[in-house]
């Protein structure tokens, strides 16, 4: 209980440390506070209660000795005994390795893979789908880019992803993402199959990558619109490029404000994120060699789940039995919380697992379902 101890203690320090009027002034550490106790008071509040049982049942089995209370004294032992058993199991849970990125907010990346314009239209179903369960989870989703393409599809979407811990909400959605549905465009009915490609990015803190802005070059453009009277006509849009004609470049475009300030700083997040995110996989290549890449090429044979149309089905390859598949129309709509829960579970299971046997390799690493 040593750990649990060392919680209850931050937690106290955490809560005096909000209640310091000064602590207003510094805003950044303020919602770190804020996290940090939003994170704690599960823990701490389950750990109090199974502070407050075992004291119970230390007065119970005092009871055991009055021949007048004993026959209720032990019914009570009995209870105290089997709710202490309950809390250790949800205390160990609750106690399993975390990401560190969970609370942080998202760069949501969309691309079509193989299926040329159906593809294209899955990338806007996908959006759609993402704006949806974001709202049901009290998040927002503001689109930063996108390359429009024939027939009201994107080759690509950039989006941020913001609010309560939705880097959680959205880690398991990162891979190929397939559909098998009869295109628009198909004059005989016949079902194609297309990929999409997801990428999700914690976005970079402010200190976490040093950027250095002499490696950047900063264009700024007219921003492209559908037409009418809500084009931008103001050269607002930025291209933010990094380390240019080099193998290292990364292009990031932002132009979703009016504002060319707005714009070059939203773009340089977005470049520190991605910059965050090669440094991990970098890093984590060299310690596991044999890892899969995020995405994976978008070919066909590689998927994290299937739309399957003509079935009403969604399968989620990374679960098993009864629990892989979901009814598509609900998914669609956003309702992606049974799937994210299910995903969730299977890696507690597998974390538990792993601390029964010893074996900490597998003791709940990022890159679980794709969470690297």
């Amino acid at each position: 209980m040593g750990r649990l101890e060392e919680l209850a203690s931050e937690f106290g320090l955490v809560e005096r440390a909000l209640g310091d009027p000064a602590m207003l002034a510094d805003a950044r550490e303020y919602a770190r506070l804020t996290r940090r106790h939003r994170e704690l008071t599960p823990v701490v509040t389950l750990y109090r209660e199974y502070q407050a049982a075992q004291r119970d049942l230390a007065g119970a089995r005092e009871l055991l000795q009055d021949p007048d209370m004993r026959e209720l004294a032990a019914g009570e032992v009995d209870s105290l005994v089997a709710r202490l058993g309950e809390l250790e199991a949800e205390l160990e849970v609750l106690l399993l390795p975390t990401d560190p990125d969970d609370a942080k907010d998202v760069i949501l990346e969309i691309r079509a893979g193989a299926g040329g314009a159906e593809a294209a239209l899955f990338a806007v179903d996908l959006l759609r789908m993402y704006t949806r369960y974001a709202e049901g989870t009290g998040l927002k989703v503001n689109v930063l880019d996108a390359s429009e393409s024939d027939l009201g599809g994107a080759s690509k979407v950039v989006a941020e992803v913001t609010g309560d811990m939705a880097f959680r909400a959205f880690k398991w959605e990162r891979g190929v993402h397939r559909v098998q549905r009869v295109p628009a465009t198909e004059s005989q009915g016949r079902i194609h199959t297309s990929t999409v490609t997801v990428a999700v990015l914690p976005e970079a803190e402010q200190g976490e990558v040093q950027l250095d802005l002499s490696e950047v070059r900063i264009d700024v453009f007219r921003s492209q619109g559908a037409g009418g009277q809500g084009v931008n006509t103001t050269d607002s849009a930025v291209r933010a490029v990094y380390r240019a004609g080099t193998p290292d470049e990364i292009t990031v475009v932002c132009q979703d404000g009016r504002s060319q300030i707005k714009n070059r700083e939203k773009a340089l997040v977005v470049l520190a994120s991605r910059l965050a995110e090669r440094e991990r996989a970098a890093r984590e290549a060299r310690e596991r060699s044999e890892r899969a890449s995020q995405v994976g090429t978008g070919e066909r044979s590689e998927k994290i789940r299937t739309y399957n149309y003509p079935q009403n089905r969604v399968t989620d390859h990374r679960l098993e039995g009864e629990h892989k598949n979901f009814a598509l129309d609900t998914v669609m709509e956003g309702g992606l919380v049974p799937v994210v829960a299910h995903l969730a579970r299977d890696e507690r299971e597998r974390q538990l697992m792993a601390l029964g046997t010893g074996d900490e390799a597998a003791s709940g690493e990022r890159g679980v379902y794709g969470t690297a």
